[in-house]
């Protein structure tokens, strides 16, 4: 034989083998959790579990650290039909993407078809007994425990002053200091505000020390869960061990006070509220359970209200026709208010229809959380497909959010989109649906009113990158965290 023959045949031989050894890979994944369902595989989604560990997670992790995170979606839509539900293999497990308004709705509504399905390194990093990961029972009586403290008429009309005391502060603060991380600055001040709320604390060395984790445990939830040095799970982890050893510290702090008779009840917390709470059996929560909770609502709290009122602010200063309207609505409930009252009422807040729907439409545009996770508790047939029991759901409001059929132009920021307009079930998830809505909603909301009431009235932003590009990972946010300086334009507030 010949010598170029030879390596013709040596390099078949090879090229056959690597074939052969990719379509032996791509198979792992389908012998493991599909070949098992046995006749029901047939019933499956469209789509496809990727390389085996893996999965699909390279190519969402690609997109989304790209200019483009929607082409991850566009990939299973292009590839298999506009379905809205595809299989695939995310955060290690096989999982289903649900992506049209029913079928989200039907998946967040169904607490007897579905639970938490969060992968268990998210688990890990925010914590067992976190609302993420606990029954529907305890769900239930946690809820019930927490939402009038953060959601009540009356807590959210006594946390006003306090929150409009921060935010005139930190304006005023900022106007003197030249360039500032916008976003970095916003998310300090709601956690100021967070923290205050749950426990009572103002001190700045510790909410720089925690808000500071926090930041690093974010960037956890949505890696790979590789607990090796130099790995952002791995740095998450240690910084979870820190937070739960401060609010230890807490916990125990607050024991010690109410053993001695040493509370002051007129300054009771969310703290305060999760350790004196019994169940009609008379069973307290325990350290773990009340440390999750509060890690858990610590970082909802000021994570997503610092976001969104970062772009609602950039939004509104980028379309000058909406910042006018929104600021003449300010200027007029300043117009209305009695000569006695000081300050802003919780009436005033629910009075801004038009700020409300520049909220909305940021909440929509942005999409803080792209997606939230169930596991099928049982066989469920939607949309003509199977979910098998113990397959993931990865609810995509991304998609929905996006769609250009429920939203015209869906990229584009118009409040005036929700004039008339009362969204169809399924078709604005911000906060989710059905029994785990985000139970601080509400207070998220209003300190977003009371912070852009305050900035319409009397400032304006000065981007220093305004065609910066953006980030998708953990969240939403300028590549600069929104470089810019607060200027300040008048004096219209009282």
């Amino acid at each position: 034989m010949e010598v170029g023959s030879m390596w013709v045949v040596v390099l078949a031989v090879i090229f056959g083998g690597l074939g052969a050894g990719k379509w032996i890979l791509k198979k792992v994944n389908w012998w493991l959790y599909e070949a098992q369902l046995g006749e029901k595989q047939y019933l499956l989604p469209p789509g496809d579990l990727g390389w085996p560990f893996i999965g699909n997670m390279w190519s969402f992790l690609r997109a989304f650290k790209s200019s483009d995170p929607d082409s991850f979606m566009r990939t299973f839509v292009n590839k298999y039909g506009p379905t809205g539900i595809y299989k695939a293999f995310m955060f290690g497990n096989p999982s289903v993407f649900v992506t049209t308004p029913e079928a989200c709705r039907r998946v967040l509504c169904n607490d007897d078809a579905f639970k938490p399905g969060w992968p268990i390194s998210t688990v890990k990093l925010v914590g067992r007994k976190s609302f993420v990961s606990i029954s529907y029972e305890e769900h239930k009586r946690l809820r019930r425990l927490t939402s009038a403290p953060v959601n009540g008429h009356e807590a959210l009309s006594a946390y006003i002053p306090y929150i409009e005391e921060n935010v005139i502060a930190m304006l005023a603060k900022w106007s003197t200091m030249g360039k500032i991380e916008f976003l970095t600055q916003m998310r300090k001040l709601t956690f100021r505000i967070i923290m205050y709320i749950f426990l009572s604390s103002e001190s700045e060395l510790v909410m720089e020390a925690l808000e500071k984790d926090y930041t690093t445990l974010n960037y956890g939830v949505r890696a790979l869960a590789i607990n090796l040095p130099g790995f952002a799970y791995y740095k998450a982890f240690k910084a979870r061990k820190r937070l739960v050893a401060t609010f230890q510290s807490i916990v125990d702090e607050r024991r010690n006070l109410r053993k001695n008779g040493a509370l002051n009840a007129k300054k009771k917390d969310m703290m305060d509220s999760l350790l004196g709470v019994e169940d009609e059996n008379g069973r307290k929560l325990t350290d773990e359970e009340i440390i999750d909770v509060i890690l858990m609502y610590l970082n909802a709290g000021h994570e997503s209200s610092g976001h969104i009122t970062t772009w609602a602010t950039i939004f509104l200063q980028e379309h000058p026709e909406f910042l006018q309207k929104a600021k003449e609505e300010q200027e007029q409930i300043v117009k209305r208010r009695p000569p006695t009252q000081k300050g802003l009422s919780l009436k005033e807040v629910r009075e801004m229809d038009y700020l409300s729907k520049v909220i909305d439409e940021t909440l929509r545009l942005i999409t803080f959380s792209l997606t939230v996770f169930r596991e099928a508790k049982t066989d469920f047939s939607i949309n003509g497909y199977t979910i098998p029991k113990g397959w993931r759901v990865l609810v995509w409001f991304r998609t929905v959010h996006l769609d250009p059929e429920i939203y015209p132009n869906p990229k584009e920021f118009n409040p005036s989109r929700w004039d008339n307009y009362t969204p169809k079930a399924g078709t604005f998830l911000p906060f989710g649906a059905g029994s785990r809505l985000c139970p601080g909603n509400d207070l998220a909301k209003l300190e977003i009113s009371i912070f852009l009431h305050y900035f319409l009235l009397d400032y304006r932003l000065e981007r220093e990158n305004p065609e910066c590009l953006w980030m998708f990972l953990p969240h939403t946010r300028p590549k600069d965290n929104c470089v810019a300086r607060i200027k300040k334009v008048s004096s219209t507030s009282a």
